[in-house]
């Protein structure tokens, strides 16, 4: 069955991902598009709402993550069938409390340390694109002032992923979603001291250094490089959780 067209562009005044995503999961939900159905390309989506490859990219994320579609490789992206859909369910970002995204990192940093390695030794050219692609985002967003680029963030992770050429990888991160951002959950930059400008413009450091290791194909400082990204985002969360408990013990 074909899916229901779309309204039109929609309104910059409102997150554009959430917006996308109630759009696609609106369409599942109302029967427009039936499992085994192949979702819209990205282009198609861009052009119908009126927004970014980015916003797509991630919008397609979220809805990975909620077990809605799946995504084949070279292929598409399908509507799952509802079994499928409730097999495997992260909890909503709404209920994770900090220590449940604290717990998440420590899995991350076993994780996406070994996925930077083999992303070292088999990214291809296309895969650094993407990536590159999108640190260029990210630091678009910086320069510009315009909100946080988790976007632009997930999408950097979820690329590197895919660089591993090992479908699980990716499909891990997929299945976290935004919860792979921690600054999603708290105020990072005001609980590092720092303008939202100066720490995005250190997390981008770090994922710089992330990327140059796998340009050069160096597993090993591949492997450092996010081990130390994501330990910087542990300790910002652990003296999140100790000032939220200094406020409550206040109170």
């Amino acid at each position: 069955m074909s899916p229901a067209p779309a309204t039109g562009a929609l309104r910059r005044s409102r997150n554009l991902t959430e917006e996308v995503v109630a759009d696609l999961s609106e369409r599942i939900r109302s029967g427009a598009l039936q499992p085994g159905d192949k979702l819209p390309t990205e282009s198609e989506i861009m052009a119908q709402l009126g927004v970014s490859r980015t916003v797509v990219r991630e919008s397609i994320s979220r809805l990975q993550a909620g077990r809605l579609v799946q995504t084949r490789h070279g292929i598409g992206t399908f509507v799952l069938e509802a079994s499928d859909q409730e097999r495997f369910q992260i909890e909503a970002a709404g209920d994770l409390t900090v220590r449940d995204v604290m717990a998440i990192l420590e899995l991350r940093i076993s994780l996406e340390a070994e996925a930077a390695g083999l992303a070292a030794m088999r990214r291809t050219d296309e895969n650094l694109l993407h990536m590159r692609r999108a640190l260029d985002e990210f630091e678009r967003h910086i320069a510009e002032g315009t909100g946080n680029a988790v976007a632009a963030d997930v999408a950097f992770h979820l690329e590197l992923a895919k660089a591993t050429g090992n479908r699980y990888f990716h499909s891990i991160l997929s299945q976290l979603g935004n919860t792979i951002i921690p600054r999603t959950r708290v105020n990072s930059a005001a609980l590092a001291h720092n303008d939202p400008g100066s720490y995005l413009d250190r997390v981008n450091r770090e994922h710089e250094d992330i990327y140059d290791a796998i340009e050069r194909r160096d597993p090993e400082a591949a492997r450092a490089a996010m081990r130390m990204h994501l330990s910087n985002s542990r300790e910002r969360l652990r003296r999140a959780q100790e000032a939220s408990a200094k406020v409550s013990d206040a109170g």
